[in-house]
């Protein structure tokens, strides 16, 4: 019995090493699970709020220029409205409410390329960036 309880005290002595390691490994495992969900959630609404300032700005564009045209008799105007119309749906189909969307990137895409095809058409230039940098400097 002395013989088993001594080999108890010497199997733990010698797991020990092991038990502490596994104990590590799980503290930090779920450190990192913790810490990564944080960043994650973080990066996702820094992410969704460009894209989100994106999409407004363009709807915003549209349908500025949508009420500009509507009411021109020039020959051009029905081909821009078409274009500045066809943006509009686009941006209306874009899915504002599902995080887990999958195609999120090819169709920001063909919003991106609409709306360089309306600023051709329309003589504007085309950079979304240019739009809201320039406004830095307004104040009301």
């Amino acid at each position: 019995m002395a013989s088993d309880a001594g080999d108890n005290l010497f199997d733990s002595i010698l797991m020990a090493d092991n038990r502490f390691h596994n104990e590590g490994y799980q503290e930090g495992f779920e450190e990192g699970v913790r810490v990564g969900l944080a960043e994650g959630r973080s990066h996702g609404a820094a992410h969704g709020a460009k894209v989100a300032t994106e999409v407004s700005f363009y709807y915003g564009f549209a349908l500025t220029w949508k009420c500009l045209l509507q009411n021109s008799t020039d020959a051009r105007a029905s081909k821009r409205l078409k274009t500045v119309e066809s943006l509009i749906g686009l941006i209306q189909r874009f899915p504002h409410d599902d995080p887990s969307y999958e195609n999120l990137q090819e169709d920001m895409e063909r919003v991106r390329a609409k709306f360089r095809q309306t600023c051709s058409l329309l003589n504007v230039p085309v950079d979304f960036r240019d739009y809201v940098n320039g406004s830095h400097g307004l104040s009301f």
